[in-house]
């Protein structure tokens, strides 16, 4: 597989280089510092923060700090979101002061809470405000600027090429595109030769997004699509390992540090716990990990008691919490998922 292989090679992204063509999706609640530095070590080319308000940051709502705080890896990128270009420019100064390498724009969330109050996806109902959005974060810092959009806000209004076009005129250094309309939400399958006519509008390297589990749905995405670069979100769950095992397949090398035996899975998501508990505080990092510690359980430990995987989920005792993920992975584990260690 040709695209496959180009997955393995470095890319330049407004003079910051990549080390390789498959990134982890930002996901709000999902891709803070303790999974970056996880889908990092198994091998992601780029990792991406969780989205930022933009007007809590420029006002130090209490959060922020740990969203764009710099984790040591080689290249910290930050996505913001917003609808004031006050706000924008602003917190992209903010970032990019804590260490930010690339500024992302969120141009694509769905979510009604996002899209209610006029950003992320709604961007895409009006261009030209969008476009002051733009205008404020590129004028605001001397790093990169990137966006991430869907492909229009419904099927009537299929604007992503202009837009894309319109942003690289502002001086946006990449675009990623997610192969579904807003009104789709995650529903149906991504159009994933739509992506195509961004890839056509513009110069500057276009990633794709949507539906990508495998290193066989990662060449496919690129054939489709002509993108230079692939994009994986809900693939992730449960498996921070995704990304990179599709690159490292690329490169034609082993994967790096997937757990498979029962004991190393237990050992991997416990871990992974006391990571957020660290970072968060005890009762905040409860409260984070449980979707985490769900997702695992199910992709993983899917024979697991339900008054066990009850327990774990509910418990405010960390060390409770150990000593049964221990337990429901040496009763309930399955064979290993070969999609989830792509």
């Amino acid at each position: 597989m040709a695209e496959l292989t180009t997955l393995a090679s470095p890319l330049d992204v407004g003079g910051v280089r990549i080390r390789n063509r498959v990134f982890l999706a930002p996901m709000s609640g999902i891709t803070d510092e303790p999974f970056r530095q996880r889908a990092h070590a198994h091998g992601a080319g780029l990792v991406v923060s969780e989205m930022v308000a933009s007007g809590e940051l420029a006002k130090g709502r209490a959060g922020c700090d740990l969203r764009i705080r710099h984790s040591g890896l080689p290249v910290h990128m930050v996505q913001l979101a917003g609808r004031e270009a006050v706000h924008m420019g602003e917190g992209a100064r903010i970032a990019a002061g804590e260490g930010a390498d690339i500024i992302d724009i969120n141009m694509g969330c769905p979510a009604k809470k996002v899209t209610g109050g006029y950003a992320g996806s709604a961007l895409m109902r009006d261009l030209d405000h969008a476009l002051s959005l733009i205008e404020a974060v590129v004028g605001a810092v001397s790093v990169p600027v990137t966006v991430k959009m869907r492909l229009g806000w419904d099927e009537s209004a299929l604007n992503a090429p202009m837009l894309a076009r319109r942003a690289e005129r502002a001086g946006v250094q990449m675009v990623t595109v997610h192969g579904r309309t807003r009104c789709q939400f995650y529903q149906g399958k991504a159009d994933w030769r739509a992506i195509a006519r961004v890839k056509e509008a513009v110069s500057i390297p276009v990633v794709a997004n949507g539906d990508v589990a495998s290193p066989e749905e990662a060449a496919t995405i690129l054939e489709q699509s002509g993108a230079d670069a692939v994009m994986i979100g809900r693939a992730h769950y449960g498996a921070p390992w995704v990304a990179g095992g599709i690159a490292t397949t690329a490169a034609g090398a082993c994967a790096q540090g997937i757990p498979q035996a029962p004991e190393a899975l237990a050992d991997y998501v416990a871990s992974h716990y006391q990571d957020m508990l660290s970072l968060y505080g005890i009762e905040s990092g409860l409260r984070q990990a449980r979707k985490h510690l769900g997702w695992y359980l199910d992709r993983h430990a899917p024979g697991v008691r339900a008054e066990q995987r009850k327990r774990i989920l509910t418990s405010f005792e960390p060390a409770e919490v150990v000593v049964e993920l221990r337990r429901a992975f040496s009763e309930g584990a399955s064979t290993p998922d070969l999609r989830s260690a792509a």
